[in-house]
């Protein structure tokens, strides 16, 4: 698969991390952790078809994130090590600007999914999380395996990284702030002054 291909797809399904989370009021099971992926696909394809100006979609897709990711795991997650050197105030700002960040990058690439689907195979307990399997169909493409993880560790059921035919979405974003912060020698303030621009 291009790698052009995968990495918008890797931002489609980012996106649909950050979509829909479910109120835990017992241990989490397979049928919850795949019932949630299916709603999650509902909603984002809801999204991507809706029409909507892409600046309407950045936003939209922000909110969602802010309201249902567990924005803090995740963000700190892509920042590294770094995250253990960072002040509370430092963590917040960054964490806001990840999180606007996220909203514009994967918004950009919805278009290129519109007619798409993604069918939910099957889903299994993996020590301490979920992991549901799935298929994607694109257009014109070779149809994909694409592997989510869910837990309730947060108190809520929650998707928190996403494997696309060897790709780990968790570490595709550690990796690319990372190199943002390398640019900026280590500095986290100027790392969040760029992801207010970046996306």
């Amino acid at each position: 698969m291009p790698n052009e291909t995968r990495r918008g797809f890797l931002a489609m399904m980012g996106a649909a991390v950050l979509v829909a989370t479910a109120p835990s009021a017992q241990a989490l099971n397979t049928d919850q952790a795949r019932a949630l992926i299916q709603t999650s696909l509902d909603e984002v394809y809801q999204v991507i078809n809706s029409g909507q100006p892409p600046a309407q979609m950045y936003r939209n897709f922000e909110a969602i994130f802010a309201r249902y990711a567990d924005v803090p795991v995740i963000a700190r997650s892509a920042l590294g090590p770094a995250a253990r050197q960072a002040s509370a105030a430092q963590l917040a700002a960054y964490q806001q600007a990840f999180q606007g960040y996220i909203g514009r990058k994967y918004g950009k690439r919805f278009r290129e999914f519109i007619g798409s689907r993604i069918e939910v195979t099957g889903a299994r307990q993996v020590k301490s999380f979920f992991a549901v399997t799935s298929v994607a169909h694109l257009n014109g493409r070779s149809p994909m395996e694409v592997e989510w993880h869910v837990s309730d560790k947060s108190g809520q059921s929650k998707y928190f990284n996403i494997i696309i035919e060897g790709v780990n979405m968790l570490a595709s974003e550690r990796a690319e702030i990372g190199a943002m912060l390398a640019r900026r020698n280590g500095d986290i303030d100027a790392l969040t002054q760029d992801l207010t621009q970046a996306g």
